[in-house]
């Protein structure tokens, strides 16, 4: 099922804009955000357009969120963040995605809610993005997969 105004389903330019694509897991899809403001900031989308986890069957939410655990492990391989802060929203973009924030005590926000839109946002150079994708990438194909 497919929502042809979401940006998730459709992969617009709109998508691109905001993140960029590391890796289909069993069944969500693993960006990586543009906004670096802390570092390692990913999404993680289901495949298909539903609003709630709650409108997943028993199987489809156990392989979610296996796929959201095996992203988070990714990120903390690969950035070693002291927490990783998981968030759910869906006022503006419905579709089922999460946030997976890392946080690095000391930093930005450390013992508070995550700011999902900053004034100011850590854009990054395409050479550096590429490095994040690759080293996450090659931590994805290491961590154990729990199905």
């Amino acid at each position: 099922m497919h929502d042809l105004e979401c940006f998730y389903c459709t992969k617009n330019q709109d998508l691109q804009n905001l993140m960029i694509e590391i890796a289909k897991l069993k069944i969500s899809t693993l960006y990586l955000n543009k906004d670096q403001t802390h570092k390692g900031r990913c999404i993680i989308a289901l495949d298909k357009h539903v609003t709630e986890l709650f409108h997943l069957n028993k199987i489809e939410l156990f392989y979610f969120m296996d796929d959201v655990s095996r992203a988070a492990e990714i990120i903390q391989t690969t950035f070693k963040p002291n927490k990783i802060n998981y968030a759910i929203y869906g006022d503006l973009v419905s579709h089922l995605h999460f946030h997976l924030v890392p946080k690095y005590e000391g930093s930005l926000e450390w013992g508070e809610a995550f700011n999902n839109s900053p004034r100011t946002k850590e854009i990054l150079e395409d050479i550096e993005y590429q490095a994040m994708v690759r080293d996450i990438k090659n931590n994805l194909l290491q961590t154990k997969t729990f199905v």
